[in-house]
């Protein structure tokens, strides 16, 4: 399906459900705006490069690369040089495989909790991911007796894969390191003071002074980088975090609030239902039913 500058190959499901596959070409600038969800992603770029900022660094992207981003992880990518590209997004649940398929020998989540988020791949681990994902196309346009079982096993192949990769005998995972532009890394370097001290009370001045830069470099850097301002991203911090001891805990939500970095309990219940269309009791509720 052609639609402006692109062509949609494949699009299955949403990236919330239980499954989701879009294959799409791209011929025009593109940015995805920065984002995060409750689904594992896997991101394969066939063609082109992208530069691609997830949690908290940036990755030089080519043609050929795997892309593992975690349940609730931020990521955006974006245009860098010639903006063609053409690349596959896989979305799934845990449960998505769960639900039928048990290997007791393997950690299929693995390749989500390493340190790097990309994988480089050589000519003969791309033919192979190229007919898993082939492979994963027909089974979704053809639907035919069993398409749903071999969705889950591809994708269990594909996962596989990933984990064989990441352990290759000579020991050198083909990680790629983050994006060596000085900026990009300074930037991670303030995301990650921000994912380490997000429940204090953070300004854009002070922080800035902690890293040796001007506030408005800092504000215009960190917004291309990240696609967020500095505002934005460091509420972002706090809601998931909330999100997290709302899940996982019985603690009040006026301690959660200020576990999260609130300080106003009256702010927080705005902030967070603006964020996530719910009430903090709302989404406990949502998560205990």
């Amino acid at each position: 399906m052609q639609e402006g500058g692109e062509l949609i190959k494949l699009d299955y499901g949403a990236e919330e459900e239980a499954f989701h596959m879009n294959h799409t070409k791209r011929l025009q600038p593109f940015e995805r705006g920065n984002h995060y969800h409750g689904t594992y992603e896997i991101y394969y770029l066939l063609n082109g490069q992208r530069t691609y900022f997830i949690r908290d660094r940036s990755y030089h992207v080519l043609g050929g690369d795997l892309v593992f981003i975690n349940r609730h992880e931020v990521h955006k990518s974006s245009v860098i040089g010639d903006p063609r590209h053409e690349r596959i997004v896989i979305n799934f649940r845990e449960e998505f495989l769960a639900s039928s398929l048990t290997l007791p020998d393997v950690d299929l989540m693995s390749p989500f909790r390493q340190k790097s988020h990309v994988m480089r791949l050589n000519l003969r681990s791309q033919m192979l991911v190229n007919s898993v994902m082939d492979k994963l196309t027909r089974e979704l346009q053809e639907r035919r007796t069993g398409w749903q079982s071999a969705v889950k096993l591809l994708l269990a192949e594909l996962l596989l894969f990933a984990v064989r990769q990441a352990e290759e005998a000579d020991g050198q995972p083909a990680r790629v390191d983050e994006h060596p532009d000085p900026v990009h890394r300074k930037i991670s370097e303030v995301v990650r003071y921000l994912h380490a001290h997000y429940s204090e009370p953070l300004k854009l001045e002070t922080l800035a002074a902690e890293f040796y830069i001007s506030p408005y470099y800092l504000s215009r850097c960190f917004k291309k980088v990240t696609g967020f301002t500095f505002i934005e991203f460091l509420t972002l911090t706090r809601i998931r975090e909330a999100q997290l001891l709302l899940r996982r805990t019985d603690r009040k939500v006026i301690d959660i609030a200020q576990a999260a970095g609130f300080d106003n309990i009256a702010h927080f219940g705005r902030t967070f239902k603006k964020a996530t269309g719910l009430t903090p009791g709302a989404y406990r509720r949502q998560k205990d039913s």
